[in-house]
């Protein structure tokens, strides 16, 4: 082989190029030219934007994984909150909603108590209020349970009323409780006034009337009683204080076959649905003296002589 074609060039193995401390210096001094280039002048500024253009379709992608997860994850912890709260809501609704039942009853015994006030202040007469219990347990009698006794001085035969009128009379006493038989108890009476006419009557408990009501008894078919008229306490039995309200006339038959009207009327105190009562002192029946008999005079013996 000539010499000629020989080449001399080292091969690529065994070539020497600058030294790894020059290169070191120039990418050193670079790199501050760069930063100092991009701070002072925003030489880069383009080149940052190009490359930040072509790398956005590989960060969006990189990115939808990531992405992807957190949506679930915020997705099922919505979800369950959501639900949590739709359940703390509806509790929230329960406890208002009775909340507002309470408030509504409370203001109905509050108006209820307001008026049984203002009716002990125009009675003047000594009483004391008490709550009702619970009924009697004969289904066949109007009565009820109140939860003043013995022991708080009540007396059997004291009259009870709510803010509309009469209700009953307490019939018996015990040391904690008393029971009070309600004017539409078929073995109660009352002795009543008509209030227009001045007739004065006595209303028995209607047994045959379901919903609780009142007849009044021995009438007669002339009598002057019209529907609507309101019948008041007459005080001649020494129980029930006169002008405390009781019924109002409800129906009035004349029969030609019978020698007294039939004259049903509805009472006015809430017979059936009272809560609070008030429970008046007993009346005294008032009695005069009983007139002495006068001493027989002796026999007169025959003759004047005694």
């Amino acid at each position: 082989m000539p010499l000629g074609t020989l080449d001399g060039t080292p091969p690529p193995l065994f070539r020497q190029g600058p030294s790894a401390l020059s290169k070191l210096l120039f990418f050193s001094v670079l790199a501050l030219f760069l930063m100092v280039a991009d701070t002072r002048l925003r030489m880069t500024q383009p080149v940052r934007a190009v490359v930040a253009t072509v790398l956005y379709p590989v960060q969006w992608l990189a990115l939808r994984p990531v992405l992807w997860a957190r949506g679930s994850s915020a997705y099922f912890e919505s979800l369950s909150t959501a639900k949590a709260n739709e359940a703390a809501a509806r509790t929230e609704l329960g406890r208002q909603s009775q909340r507002a039942n309470q408030v509504e009853q409370l203001a109905l015994e509050n108006l209820r108590l307001r008026q049984l006030l203002g009716l002990r202040e125009r009675l003047g007469t000594t009483s004391q209020a008490a709550q009702v219990l619970y009924d009697a347990a004969d289904p066949y009698a109007k009565k009820v349970i109140i939860d003043q006794g013995a022991a708080q001085q009540i007396e059997a035969g004291s009259p009870v009323l709510d803010e509309n009128g009469v209700l009953g009379q307490v019939t018996r006493v015990y040391p904690l409780v008393s029971e009070v038989t309600l004017i539409t108890d078929r073995d109660h009476a009352i002795p009543v006034l008509n209030t227009r006419s001045g007739v004065r009557g006595l209303a028995f408990g209607d047994a045959s009337s379901r919903a609780g009501g009142l007849e009044l008894r021995f009438m007669d078919t002339n009598a002057d009683v019209q529907v609507g008229d309101l019948l008041t306490t007459s005080g001649v039995d020494g129980v029930y204080p006169p002008g405390l309200p009781v019924a109002r006339v409800l129906k009035v038959e004349r029969r030609v076959d019978s020698a007294f009207a039939r004259i049903v009327c509805t009472p006015l105190g809430l017979v059936s649905g009272a809560s609070h009562v008030m429970v008046l002192k007993a009346l005294a029946v008032p009695t005069g003296p009983r007139p002495e008999a006068s001493a027989p005079t002796p026999a007169t013996r025959p003759g004047g002589r005694r």
